[in-house]
C-alpha cells in the first residue's frame, strides 16, 4: 500500500514578523526620499542664490530708496539729510511727461521690433528646416554671428552707417538721388530696430531650428502624404507645433525691449531727436547720475518693473486662452 503524501502546513505570519520585515523597506524608502530632496537642494540651491542676489535684494532696494529722498535745509546750503517722502518719488514719475513719453516711445518700438523678430527669425528657420538652403551649417553661422558681437560694438557700427559724411551707404544712396536721413524724428526708431535685428536675428533663429528639429517627422511625411506642400506644410504643421518656442522668444523679446538703453545712448550723439530721457531706462539713468536723485530713478525703475511684470503675465494669459481650445478640440 502507498501512503498519501502528507500535505505541508504553512505557518501562519506574525503581526510582529510582518512589522520588522516592512521596517527595512521603509527605512530604504526614506534614505531614498532623503538623497533625492538633498540632490533637489544642491541643484537648486546656485539658483536661489543668483534670484535672491541679482534680483530680489536690487529689487527691496529700490522699493526701499523710492520712499525716501535727499533734502538739504537752510535754502540748499545746510547739511543733506535723507527724508521720507511716501509716494511723492512715484507721483512725479507718473506725472511727468517725459517719462510717459519715454513709455509710448519704447511700446512704438516694442510694436516694430518683436512681431519683425519674431516671423523672420522663424520665417529663416523653417527655410533651414525644410532642407531647401544648402551648406546649412554655414548658414547658421554666418547668421548667428552678428549676435556674438556685443552690443555696444554693434551700435557703434551701425552709428558710423546712420552718420551722414562718414557713411558709405548714404553716399552710395546720394549718388541715386536717395536722400535717408537714418536718424530723423520719423525714421529713429526703425533704425534702432534694425540694430536689434541685425543683433538678435540669428540668435532666435537657432532657438526655433532646434525646436524644429524636435518636431516628429512622421507628422511632417504624413502631411506630405496629404498632399500639402511644403508652404502649407511649414505654416499648418510646423509652426503650431513649436509655438510654445515663439511665445518664449517672444516674451523674452518683450523683456530685453522694454530696457532699451544701448542703442539710443549711443546714437544721441549724432542726433538732437534723442534726448536724455527717451526710453524709460535712459530716465532712469538720467535721473540718478546727472540729477543725482536716487529716489526718483528708483520709482521709475519699479514702474518699469511693474509695466515688464504686467506684460509678461498678459502675454502668459493670452497664450494660455489661445491653447486651451485646441486642447479641447483634441
Amino acid at each position: 500500500m502507498t501512503t498519501p503524501a502528507s500535505t505541508p502546513t504553512i505557518a501562519p505570519v506574525r503581526p510582529a514578523d510582518a512589522r520588522s520585515a516592512a521596517a527595512p523597506a521603509r527605512s530604504t524608502l526614506r534614505s531614498a526620499r532623503r538623497r533625492e530632496l538633498g540632490a533637489c537642494g544642491a541643484l537648486m540651491t546656485p539658483f536661489f542664490v543668483l534670484l535672491v542676489t541679482v534680483f530680489l535684494i536690487p529689487v527691496g532696494t529700490a522699493v526701499w530708496l523710492s520712499f525716501f529722498s535727499a533734502d538739504q535745509p537752510g535754502l540748499g546750503f545746510g547739511p543733506e539729510r535723507t527724508v521720507f517722502v511716501g509716494l511723492r518719488s512715484y507721483t512725479a514719475v507718473l506725472t511727468d511727461p517725459t517719462f510717459l513719453s519715454s513709455l509710448g516711445t519704447v511700446f512704438l518700438y516694442c510694436v516694430f521690433y518683436i512681431p519683425v523678430l519674431v516671423i523672420a527669425a522663424l520665417a529663416l528657420a523653417l527655410l533651414l528646416d525644410s532642407g531647401v538652403v544648402r551648406l546649412r551649417s554655414w548658414a547658421q553661422l554666418g547668421l548667428f554671428l552678428p549676435h556674438a558681437v556685443p552690443g555696444i560694438i554693434a551700435a557703434v557700427i551701425w552709428l558710423y552707417l546712420y552718420t551722414p559724411g562718414l557713411s558709405p551707404v548714404i553716399d552710395l544712396l546720394g549718388k541715386a538721388d536717395i536722400t535717408i536721413d537714418f536718424l530723423g524724428v520719423h525714421t529713429v526708431v526703425p533704425s534702432m530696430v534694425n540694430i536689434a535685428l541685425w543683433s538678435n536675428l540669428g540668435y532666435n533663429m537657432v532657438v526655433f531650428y532646434a525646436a524644429l528639429q524636435a518636431v516628429p517627422r512622421e507628422v511632417i511625411e504624413a502631411s506630405v502624404v496629404d498632399g500639402a506642400g511644403p508652404v502649407r506644410t511649414a505654416l499648418q504643421v510646423k509652426a503650431p507645433l513649436v509655438r510654445s518656442s515663439i511665445v518664449m522668444v517672444a516674451m523674452f523679446t518683450l523683456i530685453f525691449a522694454l530696457q532699451l538703453f544701448t542703442e539710443p545712448m549711443l546714437l544721441s550723439q549724432s542726433t538732437p531727436v534723442i534726448n536724455s530721457r527717451f526710453s524709460p531706462s535712459m530716465y532712469i539713468y538720467d535721473a540718478a547720475f546727472t540729477r543725482n536723485n536716487y529716489g526718483l530713478a528708483a520709482a521709475a525703475s519699479v514702474v518699469l518693473l511693474i509695466c515688464t511684470i504686467a506684460l509678461s503675465y498678459g502675454v502668459t494669459r493670452w497664450t494660455n486662452r489661445a491653447n486651451t481650445p485646441e486642447e479641447d478640440a483634441r
